[in-house]
């Protein structure tokens, strides 16, 4: 069965620099489930944080099921992630070194199961931005060139 994409965090790879990536389950609860499949989540802004031995996501914002009742759920509540125990302390040791960051790249469901994809992460300076931006600029230019030129 294919990975099914819910969305994903496109501002994540351009204010940080990706050292390594992770899989986690996410635990729902009621309609949350619905909405995700509906594809109404948002990322933006959202971190990951080990409190008490747990990973939790938060700031993640998954709407309110159209068709839910008065049992749907908080739209912003901090959501536990699924990891083994020894991913998770060997993160939080990661975490600990200066300037990392635990950032959600996208939200998806493999298998039926709901997964994020977590960055460790650390945060870019305004001149790695810039270089990045030339770079893509640069790149563009030089595909509009060919494309005009007549190679391909």
């Amino acid at each position: 069965m294919p990975e099914k994409t819910v969305t994903v965090n496109r501002r994540a790879r351009h204010e940080y620099h990706i050292i390594e990536t992770f899989e986690a389950g996410i635990e729902l609860k009621g309609t949350e489930v619905k909405s995700l499949r509906a594809g109404k989540a948002n990322l933006q802004d959202s971190f990951a944080r080990v409190e008490n031995g747990e990973l939790l996501l938060y700031n993640m914002h998954i709407s309110p099921y159209d068709q839910g009742n008065r049992f749907n759920h908080e739209p912003k509540r901090a959501r536990r992630l699924l990891m083994h125990k020894q991913e998770v302390l060997r993160l939080l040791g990661k975490v600990r070194e200066k300037g990392f960051s635990l950032i959600p790249l996208r939200v998806y469901f493999k298998n039926g199961w709901a997964k994020v994809e977590l960055a460790l992460a650390r945060g870019k300076k305004l001149y790695d931005r810039r270089e990045d931006i030339a770079e893509r600029d640069a790149r563009r230019e030089m595909e509009r060139a060919r494309k005009g030129s007549g190679f391909s």
